[in-house]
């Protein structure tokens, strides 16, 4: 699959470091994976005189393409359970800077007008009464998504019999929530936190008793290897980022709000000192 690069847009008042190749930085189309990246692409360019080029792929060729080295960096890889296969295939190639965030979380939601006593874990899916009002789906994301293939285990694990994992995309996904939302209506969805749906709409995390999707994780930067032999600089600053998961949904609804664009402004002048410390810039 060839790896379709997406310049980042904006206005940057530092001259590009001439002798040096663009960073190219590859994300997948999570909203808090465009939001993380679309922060250190700025950065980069703005503070550090480098031009970014982000890539925009699927999650299997993002970790093949920071394996062979035509990506330099990616900064969303779910550890230790959501994305354990792809990291499994490449850790020996890639390197991995830092922690981006933690307490990241995978799960299955239901809007808050459902009854707890009707859903409170995925065993009450069981119900036959249940099962009607929510038509037997499960309304997933895409299909090479970790938590798609960690859903489909947990249909299986809980004996959802007569229930099918819609695979779709986060967009399709949230369009279906949307849509229920406005209607009323009752549904189960695959989510992930940190995501902005949390902030527009009242939802909550049902229990998975059996952990069959996992739990809190760490979002980690990998890069490829000798980048930071390479470019010393750049490594440096992904390997200081890190962002509390509270700020990080707040600028994620920012971004659905407004732009991403405008998001990451608000954000950076928002949080002067910590971005100072991840350029390494506290005494500066």
């Amino acid at each position: 699959m060839s790896l379709a690069a997406g310049l980042f847009a904006g206005t940057f008042g530092t001259a590009f470091a001439e002798d040096k190749a663009p960073v190219k930085i590859g994300w997948a189309a999570w909203s808090d994976a465009e939001f993380v990246t679309k922060l250190a692409a700025k950065l980069i360019e703005d503070e550090l005189g480098r031009k970014v080029d982000l890539v925009q792929t699927d999650v299997a060729p993002l970790y093949q393409g920071v394996a062979r080295g035509d990506l330099d960096a990616m900064m969303m890889a779910w550890l230790p359970q959501t994305h354990a296969d792809y990291f499994a295939k490449v850790k020996d190639k890639v390197t991995t800077l830092g922690t981006v965030y933690d307490g990241a979380k995978l799960g299955w939601v239901v809007p808050k007008y459902i009854p707890e006593d009707a859903i409170s874990s995925i065993e009450d899916l069981k119900k036959d009464e249940v099962k009607e009002k929510l038509k037997g789906r499960v309304e997933g994301i895409d299909p090479g998504a970790g938590l798609t293939r960690l859903s489909e285990e947990a249909v299986k694990d809980y004996g959802l019999d007569g229930y099918k994992l819609q695979i779709s995309s986060e967009a399709g996904m949230l369009t279906t929530v949307d849509r229920a939302i406005r209607k009323k209506d009752w549904f189960v969805a695959t989510s992930w936190s940190p995501h902005w749906m949390f902030g527009k709409y009242e939802l909550r995390y049902i229990d998975d008793p059996k952990g069959a999707l996992g739990e809190a994780e760490h979002v980690d930067v990998l890069a490829r290897k000798d980048f930071e032999k390479d470019d010393p600089e750049v490594a440096g600053f992904l390997s200081r980022m890190k962002l509390p998961i509270g700020d990080l949904e707040a600028a994620m609804f920012d971004a659905q709000e407004t732009s991403y664009e405008k998001a990451v402004d608000k954000y950076i002048a928002a949080h002067p000192d910590e971005v100072k410390a991840w350029l390494g810039k506290e005494d500066g």
